[in-house]
């Protein structure tokens, strides 16, 4: 008997430690930064200190800060060439810089200041007051970011976990459904033309429920791993892509094809977009009942943004099945007599959305489908 490979989840947490924050300061002057540890000393702070621009440069590429206080009037490398600096390392770019100055609070160094990247000024002589209240700002801030990004990290762990045990699971079901399906046709083989009827129809109905099951969990892994990852965008020309689509599909011979010759060539991940397209022309293929069937495909164009129309004459929708029929596993007829899982529009809707864009249908019962879908430039 086959059975289930059982995996346990062991979820990593990432080790982000928020409990002890980083403030580097930074001044020339050693009685200047002794005064301003002085201000900042607290439970859960570690103060750094920098008696120059090279010196806040190094400590900052070797250590994790929450927010950097630097002086603007220093020798050598003054505060707005460190700041420059520390917005063009990819490791320093986001540590909130606060300025100290003794010049005049003029909108012309407030403009240079906040071009060079920093969030705020303090105005010497300083105010510990003021001092203390804006760094307790920003440390709320860093914490509240480290907490939003330890929940990101533990969330893209358990979700490659879950992709992990999806996949397991999946394989090992897969394993008793072929066997299922191969005892069937042995039964089919050995009991031949003398078989009874309904014995006959009972091994058909467990050969096609077989296989629907079979493509179910090959939907799962492929809505799994296609939803999930990113790959390199590249120019696509959808004209050319549709009419590959259009060819691999083998559409009967009543189903005409209508594509606007003039489809733009869009800049995306081509198994992205070729499943949209590839599952919404495969729907109007499928749900096709006129003798003379019609797919039309068009777009249109906007400055930031094209909306892509998919306009069949089919048998159509009711309006209250709208809802649901991005819903994943939801299919209009009844599972058992239909070969669809339910999951390619749900891909689709949510590779479109992935893109910041959106999809969108109209329908009317027995004329046919318009579906519409936007992707940004």
């Amino acid at each position: 008997m086959d059975t289930l490979t059982h995996k346990t989840l062991d979820i990593v947490e990432p080790a982000i430690q928020v409990d002890l924050i980083n403030i580097l300061i930074v001044d020339d002057l050693p009685e200047n930064l002794l005064s301003l540890e002085s201000i900042l000393e607290q439970e859960g702070r570690n103060i750094v200190k920098a008696t120059s621009g090279n010196e806040a440069l190094k400590i900052a590429r070797d250590m994790d800060f929450a927010l950097i206080i630097l002086d603007v009037q220093m020798p050598e490398m003054d505060g707005f060439e460190v700041a420059h600096l520390l917005s063009e390392n990819p490791f320093t770019k986001d540590i909130s810089v606060l300025f100290v100055t003794a010049l005049s609070y003029n909108e012309k160094y407030t403009i240079q200041g906040y071009k060079e990247g920093a969030v705020d000024y303090l105005q010497k002589p300083l105010d510990t007051s003021i001092v203390k209240a804006k760094v307790n700002v920003f440390e709320k801030i860093y914490r509240q970011r480290m907490k939003l990004k330890e929940s990101n990290e533990k969330l893209l762990a358990t979700n490659k976990q879950l992709d992990e045990f999806v996949y397991i699971v999946s394989h090992d079901l897969k394993a008793p459904l072929r066997g299922l399906a191969s005892i069937c046709s042995f039964l089919d083989e050995e009991l031949g033309q003398d078989q009874k009827k309904e014995v006959s129809e009972l091994l058909v109905l467990i050969k096609r429920r077989t296989a629907w099951m079979q493509a179910l969990i090959d939907s799962i892994l492929h809505y799994s791993r296609l939803a999930n990852t990113v790959g390199d965008k590249e120019d696509v020309v959808l004209n050319e892509l549709i009419d590959n689509i259009i060819e691999m599909l083998s559409p009967p011979a009543n189903i005409r094809f209508e594509v606007a010759d003039n489809m733009p060539i869009l800049n995306a991940e081509r198994i992205k977009i070729h499943e949209v397209f590839q599952n919404i022309i495969s729907n109007a293929i499928k749900y096709n009942d006129k003798a003379d069937g019609i797919i039309r495909v068009s777009h249109l164009s906007f400055p930031d943004r094209f909306e892509f129309v998919i306009q069949d004459n089919g048998c159509g929708i009711k309006p209250e099945h709208f809802d649901r029929i991005f819903g994943i596993f939801q299919t209009l007829g009844a599972k058992e007599r239909s070969d669809s899982t339910g999951i390619g529009l749900t891909i689709v809707k949510k590779i479109v959305e992935q893109q910041g864009g959106k999809v969108t249908l109209t329908s009317e019962f027995g004329t046919g489908t318009t579906f519409r879908f936007t992707w940004k430039r």
